[in-house]
């Protein structure tokens, strides 16, 4: 590291050697954000983090992958994800995009990746508490908003629109129905009536088995009653 916290390598091979140490710290939470399975698995890199993070000796570590649709392009790579998913690392696909793979550990350390490239691939490794606490938000903001892996192979997920979402996240939020209508710009009437149609969609008799339904669908933050 360098004095400012923050510093950049090249190449799997020197981000092993300069960071493998962060690896062999990892004792409460491990976070890795992917396109695909192969995103961080270059030989070396791939045997550190077995070696260092996920070895059976470290199986109280918690460890989520926020990954793409592109990692489930293959049934290997669905059974792949399948097995760890049933080992205990929690899984999420996300529909949105992921430009910047990233790997976050017990929110002390954040290594970001750029893009790869013929001199080797770009790496910015920070313990800046500013840079991890920011990076480590944009990772809830997108986990929150994925899929469950067991879910998304179901495939029976509702669709929701942007309208629908910000009904679902004003509920979760627990505010009142006056309250959520005025932070949504709209009437009551209006708002009670999205709030209908997304008890519809989700095919819930009320708030409270509308807040299970979307926290088995992996749509809300967390199950329970809505509002």
């Amino acid at each position: 590291m360098t004095d400012t916290q923050t510093s950049t390598v090249r190449g799997d091979a020197e981000l092993v050697a300069r960071a493998g140490d962060l690896f062999d710290a990892v004792r409460e939470e491990f976070v890795l954000v992917a396109g695909d399975l192969d995103s961080w698995s270059q030989p070396g890199l791939r045997s550190a983090l077995a070696r260092r993070v996920l070895a059976p000796g470290k199986r109280t570590v918690a460890v989520r992958k926020l990954l793409s649709p592109l990692a489930l392009a293959a049934e290997a790579q669905r059974a792949l994800m399948r097995r760890l998913d049933a080992g205990g690392t929690r899984m999420r696909i996300s529909s949105a995009s992921l430009p910047h793979e990233t790997i976050i550990m017990d929110r002390r350390v954040a290594i970001v990746a750029g893009e790869p490239s013929p001199l080797g691939r770009e790496y910015t490794v920070t313990a800046s508490p500013i840079l991890v606490s920011g990076i480590r938000s944009l990772f809830t903001a997108a986990w929150d908003t994925a899929t469950e892996l067991d879910v998304y192979l179901r495939g029976d997920i509702p669709e929701l629109a942007p309208e629908a979402r910000m009904v679902l996240r004003a509920l979760c939020a627990g505010n009142t129905d006056e309250a959520a209508a005025r932070s949504l710009g709209t009437s009551l009437r209006t708002y009670r009536r999205r709030v209908a149609d997304l008890m519809a969609v989700l095919e819930a008799s009320s708030r409270f088995q509308g807040g299970v339904r979307a926290g088995e669908l992996g749509l809300a933050g967390m199950p329970g009653e809505l509002g």
